[in-house]
């Protein structure tokens, strides 16, 4: 998972660009990111600035990489990135629709809050050089990898681990999960915030998994929600606040979610107290990188 989120799904970069070195287990893989994705000797390290320099439409890559830093740092909604590069919102939305048209940034809709939308990197490589590469180009040029490795662990977690482990937990929701698992097929996975109007509070999630639209009239069914997180053990009081946003769910039009299912993702493992409420709750959902994985 942590190689996934580094080069993503392309084959050529696990393979071919870095000279068919691949992680030898889990305690090679910070020296693998040093000696092959760090090292300016192997085709990888400049291919993330090649993908933009490439694309004749990229005309001005000075704005798209501030674009995509700024989305690389967790700003997803439009104003956002306006107010991380300095500029009005207006003024990007050039910039945005050349990027989503050249495949690097996809507008993902917000099912629980109209008209909003946000924006995510779609080659995880990219995201690993905005958060990692870029910001200390010049040490990795000068070979000093190992250096800016060291002093990116929490950069590394925070801005490319967590955000691809949640669009991970997605894709599995969408593409892979026993439909029993989540009460049905998924056709829609994204991530949504939740507004309660009673106390002005907002509610983020990182899954909201939609069913297929009734044969009817009708809601959708919305068959789950989520918390996705990688660097942290989930326990019972991440449990509690599902059910809390379940239930503001369930009194809001717009889905069913009368019967939706409590989705609970970490790469660090859940306490005993989840572990034993989700043994006995078939609306109780827990995953790991293992299951993920179908290990």
């Amino acid at each position: 998972m942590r190689v996934f989120a580094v080069v993503g799904g392309t084959p050529a970069y696990r393979r071919e660009y870095v000279q068919d070195d691949t992680p030898a287990g889990p305690d090679d893989f910070d020296d693998w990111v040093v000696r092959t994705v760090l090292n300016p000797a192997r085709p990888l390290f400049r291919e993330a600035r090649y993908l933009l320099a490439e694309d004749p439409d990229l005309r001005d890559t000075a704005l798209y990489h501030s674009v995509l830093a700024a989305v690389a740092e967790g700003n997803a909604s439009r104003g956002g990135i306006a107010g991380y590069i300095g500029r009005k919102a207006t003024d990007l939305q050039h910039a945005l629709t050349v990027l989503e048209d050249a495949g690097l940034l996809l507008r993902e809709p917000d099912p629980l809050r109209s008209g909003r939308s946000s924006y995510r990197i779609t080659e995880p490589l990219i995201t690993f050089y905005q958060a990692i590469m870029r910001p200390a180009w010049t040490a990795l040029e000068q070979r000093r990898g190992a250096d800016v490795w060291r002093r990116s662990q929490r950069r590394f977690a925070s801005a490319v681990l967590g955000p691809r482990f949640e669009e991970i937990v997605r894709q599995w929701s969408l593409r892979f999960a026993d439909p029993e698992m989540l009460g049905g097929h998924v056709a829609e996975a994204s991530a949504a915030t939740l507004t309660d109007p009673s106390t002005r509070t907002s509610h983020e999630l990182d899954l909201v998994a939609i069913g297929e639209p009734p044969l009817g009239d009708g809601p959708r069914p919305l068959l789950a929600i989520g918390d996705v997180k990688w660097g942290r053990r989930l326990g019972r009081g991440d449990l509690d606040r599902l059910e809390r946003i379940r239930a503001l769910l369930v009194r809001r039009p717009g889905y069913d979610a009368t019967g939706t299912r409590l989705l609970l993702a970490s790469g660090q493992g859940f306490t005993e107290d989840l572990t034993d409420d989700a043994a006995t709750r078939p609306d109780v959902v827990l995953v790991d990188p293992a299951r993920i994985y179908g290990h």
